[in-house]
């Protein structure tokens, strides 16, 4: 993880506390969605498994011009390792993830009838669909109310000292442990968030976080 130290705050952290972290979160977001720009769930799983370790913008860039030639398995297949390593060649790892792409097609289309399995065990057994990318999809379809724990949920939830887990599954299972059950849907879209445009890595915005005076590691964040 890069940026400032993670802080390391006690845990369970105080449920008042934590409840109004997202009342805030859910009164300035109310509809937070992913920034991935997709039409359908394998459009969504391909958008994704681009995105690791590249932003959101740039998958973008990639996928309009993917999609508009290669928008189904059937013709993602069609287009080939070779044919689709052009439209993401901007994006990184794009070889590997160029041979997951057609490898998970491949999958969706003979062992699926072409439509994107919507539960864990199918999802993660795709080429280039993990924990993380299945929570995504899952949670963005509305199928689960699951956290997938990247670089800024893992960022953010430290600094606010909801958890303090040393893995990613960990810090997973800790936020399911405390977050209000009415907010655990939008849960994994408000951190992500939050960390992407306010809680940055290296200069985080406290003066103008709407939760600064809630975060125990607002001090340190100023240091």
């Amino acid at each position: 993880m890069t940026g400032a130290p993670i802080p390391i705050f006690a845990f369970p952290p105080d449920e008042d506390r934590v409840e109004e972290i997202f009342v805030r979160l859910a009164r300035v977001m109310p509809k937070p969605k992913t920034e991935l720009s997709f039409t359908d769930p394998f459009t969504l799983v391909v958008a994704v498994a681009l995105s690791a370790q590249a932003t959101d913008v740039s998958v973008n860039k990639a996928t309009d011009r993917l999609f508009a030639v290669a928008d189904t398995p059937a013709k993602m297949l069609a287009l080939g390792e070779a044919g689709l390593v052009p439209y993401i060649a901007s994006i990184g790892l794009y070889r590997n993830k160029a041979k997951n792409v057609i490898a998970l097609s491949r999958i969706v289309l003979e062992q699926h009838g072409g439509v994107v399995p919507l539960n864990r065990t199918d999802l993660q057994a795709l080429p280039g669909v993990g924990r993380k990318t299945a929570s995504v999809v899952l949670n963005e379809l509305g199928i689960e109310p699951a956290i997938a724990v990247d670089t800024h949920v893992f960022r953010v939830s430290h600094r606010l000292g909801l958890a303090n887990a040393a893995t990613t599954d960990k810090v997973e299972d800790q936020l399911h442990r405390i977050v209000p059950e009415a907010y655990l849907p939008k849960a994994h879209h408000w951190l992500i968030l939050h960390g992407r445009y306010t809680c940055t890595a290296r200069k985080p915005n406290c003066a103008g976080c709407m939760i600064n005076d809630l975060c125990p590691a607002r001090g340190l964040m100023a240091a």
